[in-house]
C-alpha cells in the first residue's frame, strides 16, 4: 500500500484501524511518503502502526505534493499489488482482498472502485449528495448496473507493478490530475483500467462551498497540462464544464448589444437551473436525506462545474500566454 500524506494527525487512527482491520490473508507493507508534516501526525501515525502490528515505512517527501511521494513509495514496494490509500478517506475491512481478487481474475493493470461520499456536517452531506449523482458528480459510474466495467479512471487504484515498468512513473510536474494522466498513458500502452462497483471507498467531502468550488478549480487547472502533454481531451464529460463557463461569459458580453444573446443567456440558465433542481430533488430523495438540503446540493453543483470550468479556463489562458513568449 502507498500512501501520500502531509498534516493528516486528525485522520491516522481512523485509518490505521481500517488497515488493521483488512480481512485480506496476504502478506502486506505499509509506504507513507511524508510531505514534511509539522503536526505530529508521523509520530502519531508510527504508535499507531506498531501498537496494530502493521509493517510500516516512512518515506521523506521534500517536495510536498503527491506525484513525488507517490513515486518514492512505488520505488520501494516490493508486493505484488501496489494499492494507493488516501488518509482522507475510510475503506471496508474487503477493500484490499476485492482488490486483489479483481486484479486477479480480471488482469486489468489498475482496478478500482465505487466512492461512497459520505459526510456529517449538513454542508457535508449537501456536497456529498451532489457528488453522488450523474449531473458532474461521481453518480455516472452507477451505469454499469453493479457490473464490473472497462473505463478511463478509478479513485487511487490497485496497480499490477509492471505497469510502472512499461508507461513509467507519475508526472512530477503536476500538482493535481496526475492520476487521469497516468491512466490516459496505461491506455494509450494497451492496459486495461476496470471498475467493480463492489469495492468501495467511504471519502468525507469538503467542509464548506468555497473549499469545494477551489478543489475543483484545481482540477480544471490542472486538467489542461494533460491534455496539451496528450495532445488530445480524456472525455467528452470531461470539458462540458469549460463550455459552460465559456457560453456563459460569451453570451454575457453579448447581452449589452443583443436581444438575441440575452434570450440565449436566459435560456442556459433556465435549462441549468431546471437540470441543477431536479437532479439535487432526485439524490435528496435517493438518500434519504432532509428536504432542506436541496439548496446546499444545488450549491455544490455550481461549484463544481463553475470551479472545473474557471480553472480549465485560467489554464488555457496561461498556456496561450506561455506559448505567446
Amino acid at each position: 500500500m502507498i500512501v501520500p500524506l502531509r498534516n493528516e494527525r486528525s485522520n491516522v487512527d481512523t485509518f490505521v484501524s481500517d488497515l488493521a482491520a483488512q480481512d485480506f490473508e496476504g502478506e502486506l507493507e505499509v509506504l507513507v511518503a511524508d510531505g514534511a508534516s509539522d503536526d505530529g501526525g508521523i509520530e502519531r501515525l508510527r504508535a499507531a502502526a506498531r501498537e496494530a502490528g502493521l509493517p510500516l515505512q516512512v518515506i521523506d517527501n521534500p517536495a510536498g505534493w503527491v506525484s513525488p511521494g507517490l513515486n518514492a513509495c512505488i520505488r520501494e514496494a516490493h508486493g505484488d499489488l501496489i494499492v494507493r490509500l488516501d488518509c482522507h478517506s475510510r475503506y471496508p475491512t474487503d477493500y484490499l482482498r476485492r482488490c486483489a481478487e479483481v486484479s486477479e481474475q480480471t488482469g486489468a493493470w489498475n482496478v478500482g472502485g465505487r466512492l461512497v461520499p459520505t459526510g456529517t456536517t449538513p454542508i457535508e452531506r449537501a456536497v456529498a449528495c451532489a457528488m453522488d449523482s450523474p449531473f458532474g458528480g461521481i453518480g455516472w459510474t452507477r451505469s454499469s448496473g453493479g457490473r464490473r466495467v472497462d473505463t478511463d479512471t478509478v479513485t487511487f487504484g490497485a496497480f499490477r507493478p509492471e505497469v510502472f515498468e512499461r508507461v513509467g512513473f507519475f508526472d512530477e510536474a503536476l500538482l493535481r490530475n496526475q492520476d487521469d494522466e497516468f491512466n490516459m498513458r496505461l491506455r494509450a500502452a494497451g492496459g486495461r483500467i476496470v471498475l467493480d462497483p463492489a469495492i468501495t471507498v467511504v471519502y468525507r467531502p469538503r467542509g464548506s462551498f468555497g473549499g469545494v468550488w477551489r478543489q475543483y478549480f484545481e482540477y480544471g487547472l490542472w486538467k489542461v497540462p494533460v491534455m496539451l502533454k496528450h495532445r488530445r481531451i480524456a472525455t467528452i464529460r470531461g470539458v462540458v464544464p469549460l463550455v459552460f463557463v465559456l457560453g456563459t461569459v460569451a453570451l454575457l458580453g453579448g447581452a449589452l448589444r443583443s436581444r438575441v444573446a440575452r434570450r440565449l443567456l436566459l435560456g442556459e440558465w433556465l435549462l441549468y437551473g431546471a437540470l441543477g433542481t431536479s437532479f439535487a430533488a432526485h439524490g435528496v430523495r435517493r438518500r434519504d436525506e432532509e428536504w432542506r438540503l436541496l439548496p446546499g446540493v444545488f450549491a455544490a453543483f455550481l461549484a463544481f462545474h463553475l470551479g472545473n470550468g474557471s480553472g480549465q479556463t485560467v489554464g488555457l489562458l496561461r498556456a496561450l500566454r506561455r506559448r505567446r513568449r
